[in-house]
């Protein structure tokens, strides 16, 4: 497990990262492709020029706008997202407390875009920093991603039964 800070790039920790969030975009996405057809259904309803270029620009915008929230909520609540929790990692304060509304809305502003989103792990792992497990925007807001267990670890086994007694 590594909760310490380190000064060399842990590629594991950054793909462990990039899966949790694959699993956390595909939440994301069956939730808004569910709330983007109703939405649809209602432009086509109401006709006009929305239905031609309008569901286009609202697709990226409600994606980014439910990235932020479901992130910012989990990591609250949490500790963590739903990929992340499976892939035993939990986002905290530098100093190891639970991460505050604040500083997750700054560490996941980034979400709102994907270019935006890739810049922001680029920077963080090509720029040098007290926390080579850090985006960008992890140092700007003093979180990091910590492993607490191994992914898909198996749960420890249940104690053996007690000897049958004496007959």
């Amino acid at each position: 497990m590594s909760t310490g800070s380190s000064s060399q790039l842990d590629l594991n920790h950054w793909l462990l990262r990039l899966v949790a969030f694959i699993i956390d975009s595909i939440i994301i996405g069956i939730v808004a492709g569910i709330i983007y057809f109703f939405v649809i259904v209602a432009l086509i309803a109401s006709g006009g020029l929305w239905f031609v270029w309008g569901p286009f620009l609202l697709l990226g915008f409600l994606l980014g706008i439910l990235e932020i929230l479901y992130f910012v909520f989990m990591e609250v609540s949490y500790g963590a997202t739903l990929g992340k929790r499976i892939l035993g990692l939990q986002v905290q304060m530098v100093n190891g407390s639970k991460v505050t509304f604040e500083k997750s809305f700054i560490r996941n502003i980034s979400k709102i875009h994907g270019l935006l989103l890739l810049l922001d792990w680029i920077l963080g792992v090509v720029t040098s920093g007290n926390d080579q497990r850090q985006k960008y925007s992890d140092r700007i807001a003093g979180t990091t991603v910590v492993q607490l267990k191994q992914p898909f670890a198996a749960a420890t086994p249940p104690p053996p039964p007690p000897p049958p007694p004496p007959a």
